[in-house]
């Protein structure tokens, strides 16, 4: 049942959102729909815009020195919306969904340009995803988190 809930969220057509390789910009319209307060934290090499739900949802979108959102880690009680989070690239995720065998195992896709990892059960769920050529240079995979 869930799977079936995480193939239809990924397959509503919504509007377009930058998300996941997308410019800061888009940082402001995932705020404002998911009417969280934000906290925005310099990391050196990059900046960490916190957002939090109402309800204590957790969403960290990464942004390099260049502008782009170049990863994002959720936790909380909910999915996210993971076409408002991570744009084009949640077709990868209703591809991968549909395709595995296990549907209680956590979702994992390894590709060279996206990588994406989610896990849960009910009330508690985390995840994160990159673009490994966006990550800017001394930045290690282990800090999207």
């Amino acid at each position: 049942m869930a799977i079936g809930f995480l193939v239809l969220l990924c397959s509503v057509p919504v509007a377009c959102f930058a998300g996941l390789g997308g410019k800061a910009a888009s940082v402001s319209d995932d705020q404002s729909r998911l009417q969280a307060s934000v906290k925005v934290t310099s990391r050196g090499l990059y900046q960490v815009h916190e957002l939090r739900t109402p309800s204590g949802n957790v969403v960290r979108e990464f942004v390099s020195p260049s502008g782009n959102v170049f990863g994002v880690a959720w936790t909380g009680r909910r999915i996210p919306d993971y076409s408002q989070l991570l744009g084009s690239y949640a077709d990868h995720i209703t591809k991968a969904a549909q395709s595995r065998r296990d549907h209680r195992a956590p979702l994992t896709i390894s590709e060279p340009e996206f990588v994406f990892s989610s896990f849960g059960h009910m009330r508690f769920y985390s995840g994160r995803a990159y673009i490994p050529g966006l990550m800017p240079s001394g930045v290690s995979p282990q800090e999207v988190k």
